[in-house]
Formats: C-alpha cells, structure tokens, sequence
C-alpha cells in the first residue's frame, strides 16, 4: 500500500466488493490523495466509480450539489459541507457509497478554522450521513495523510458496524437523498 490507510482501503474494498457495492470519493484538502489510496489496492476498479477533488469551494456547490446558503454561512470546513460533499458525490457518481474530506491543511487558517480542523463524511446507500470531526496536529503532509485514513477508518466502521444507526450527534437522517 502506499501509505497507513493501505489496510483500511484493502479492508474496504473487500467488503464493499463482497457485498457487490461501490464507491466514490469527493476530496478537498487530500487533493486526490483517498482516490489513490483506494486505486492502488488491486482490484479496486471492481469497486471504485470515481472522484471528485472539489478544492475550490464553488466546485463543492456547482459538481457536488452542496448547498450555496451553507457555505457562504459557515464556510467549506464544517461537518455538514462534508456531509453534502459525501452525497453529492455518491448521486454524481451513481455509487453505493460516497465519501468525502475537508478542512484545513495548512499552513494559514481558513474560514476562521484553525489548521488541522477536519471533518470527514460517509453517505450509504440508505441516504444516510455519518460525519466525524477532528482536530489533528502535525504539518500540512501528516494533516493530509491522516485525514486520508479517517475517512477510510469511518467507512470501515460503516461497513462492519450498524450502517442503518442514526443518532443526532453523529448521523445526518435521510438528507443524503437529495443534496
């Protein structure tokens, strides 16, 4: 594998592929890093639809259907953008599964986030949202590196724990159905 979430996205794809799903990936500060987590496991094209990496922030609304009045209030780096992001990539890619990152990498802040401030996001194939948010240290590569495994860690949990679960804290209701 080509990094520490080589085990996550092997352990992923298997699942995902055993139970004849897919996957897509919508990437803000990873830049495409998830996508080539997952794409250098062997295999993985029987699982893997695509990516987006939506950087700019008015990609994430035009491709990705995340809601204009929700980024110009809170920003792109908030749970519930990552929540979209995850949906919409899921819809635009017509996958089982989406996943998305955002946040801040660093080296400056952005939208009044410090760097390292992160959220990541699964959407099911039940319209259902799992957001997790993080605070990681570390300079801008390990930021990047360990966000690419948080998501993969989330989705795994998705996957091997209770997918249809939803709390107020953690899960997002149906929203995932139409961003």
């Amino acid at each position: 594998m080509t990094g520490p979430a080589g085990g996550a996205a092997a352990g992923v794809l298997a699942l995902l592929a055993g139970r004849g799903q897919t996957l897509a990936a919508a990437e803000s500060l990873t830049g495409g890093l998830v996508a080539g987590e997952l794409t250098a496991v062997s295999g993985a094209s029987q699982v893997v639809r695509g990516s987006v990496t939506a950087y700019a922030t008015d990609v994430k609304q035009a491709v990705l259907g995340v809601d204009g009045a929700l980024l110009a209030a809170r920003g792109a780096v908030d749970g519930e953008v990552a929540r979209q992001m995850a949906c919409g990539v899921r819809r635009v890619l017509d996958a089982d599964w989406g996943i998305a990152t955002t946040g801040v990498a660093g080296p400056a802040p952005q939208d009044g986030q410090p760097v390292g401030t992160v959220h990541v996001a699964v959407c099911g194939p039940e319209g259902t949202g799992r957001v997790r948010s993080l605070a990681l240290e570390g300079d801008r590569e390990r930021i990047r590196r360990d966000s690419v495994a948080a998501v993969l860690d989330l989705l795994l949990s998705e996957l091997t724990e209770n997918t249809g679960a939803q709390d107020t804290e953690q899960h997002g209701g149906n929203g995932c159905l139409q961003p």
